[in-house]
């Protein structure tokens, strides 16, 4: 099985420090709200899945230790914690879904004391980790249907288990394929500039026992139109109402050289990322990050001083390149507003 990214023993938050992979497996305790936003700004933690979660313990961290005090005043807390885990990023929306959720919980359940709501918020943080691996494991078997034995796939970016709770998304039909005794092959875009595919996927594809051979971004054209690549699927950080999807830059390439050479290109997502109230993608805000991710490769400059960088976090697969969004609940076809609008 996948490694568990996120693990609560006795109110004590553990993740593992994915900026340590390949070459270090190790979990690093969080204590406090101010740790996990930094765990989520810094990409110690990351993918929407997995971020929403951690968000959720985030706020649970930063009420946990608040003296006795009226409902209002904890009610404020809470809120104002929220507000704070959202600030840490703002592109994938499974972290606005669970600080939503703990606040409407916190609303829900106003009649009881702030000690009584603690232990509440701790649990609505465990329960998204258990809901988490169930519906990762529900998009595995609705999307390993489009897998046949002998398939080559490509990928983009992790959204393997470490970009869940533990299961993964655009992975979890490759770990399901791998289950029913399906002899696949995985092509690992590297994805420039923080090596999520290298690093990660590719970690967890080897230890998960799948052959996979790890490509530069700008190799992905070369291997599908050799024919080389049956199959694409991709995760996602938010799919607007239309179908819109963002996702790790670099992946709006992938889906138009699919487009190009004939290849089904898929998103796999929870319903959670899916946002009703973006309605199209030139809506869903894009993170810039820091320009040294780009002028520096493994502690040593690698550009000029001075130059001036773009860089994007995310970008936006229009829905005409998407041929379906692999969800816990089957598989949702264009025309994606009618199919999302009725399966949410």
């Amino acid at each position: 099985m996948p490694l568990p990214t996120i693990r609560c023993e006795n109110g004590m938050v553990f993740i593992v420090d994915q900026t340590r992979l390949p070459l270090e497996k190790e979990y690093i305790p969080i204590e406090s709200k101010e740790a996990m936003w930094d765990a989520i700004k810094t990409l110690k933690v990351r993918g929407a899945p997995a971020i929403g979660i951690s968000a959720a313990f985030g706020v649970y961290l930063g009420v946990k230790d608040l003296p006795c005090a009226g409902r209002d005043d904890f009610f404020r807390s809470v809120d104002e914690t929220c507000a704070y885990m959202e600030s840490s990023r703002p592109t994938a929306v499974n972290l606005f879904w669970a600080t939503k959720r703990i606040r409407e919980l916190v609303r829900r359940r106003s009649d009881l004391s702030p000690e009584e709501l603690k232990s509440l918020i701790l649990g609505e943080a465990e329960g998204m980790i258990d809901e988490d691996n169930r519906v990762c494991r529900a998009i595995g078997e609705h999307g390993v249907g489009l897998i046949k034995d002998g398939f080559s796939l490509l990928t983009h970016c992790n959204a393997g288990g470490l970009a869940t709770a533990m299961y993964g998304t655009a992975l979890a039909p490759m770990f399901r394929a791998k289950e029913l005794g399906y002899g696949i092959h995985v092509f690992v875009d590297e994805t420039r500039p923080l090596l999520q595919g290298a690093r990660i996927t590719a970690w967890e594809l080897v230890e998960a026992g799948i052959p996979a051979t790890l490509i530069t971004d700008n190799m992905a054209a070369t291997v599908m139109s050799q024919g080389k690549v049956n199959l694409a699927i991709v995760g996602a950080d938010r799919v607007a109402r239309n179908g819109d999807t963002a996702n790790k830059i670099g992946t709006l390439g992938v889906a138009v050289l699919a487009k190009e050479f004939g290849v089904p290109f898929y998103v796999a997502a929870p319903l959670s990322t899916i946002d009703p109230n973006t309605p199209d993608g030139s809506k869903i805000p894009i993170e810039e990050r820091d320009p040294g991710e780009v002028t520096h490769f493994s502690g040593r400059q690698t550009a000029p001083a001075g130059v001036r960088v773009y860089n994007p976090a995310f970008d936006v697969t229009p829905a005409e390149y998407i041929r379906g969004i692999i969800t816990e609940r089957g598989i949702l076809r264009p025309p994606y507003g009618e199919s999302i609008r009725n399966v949410l």
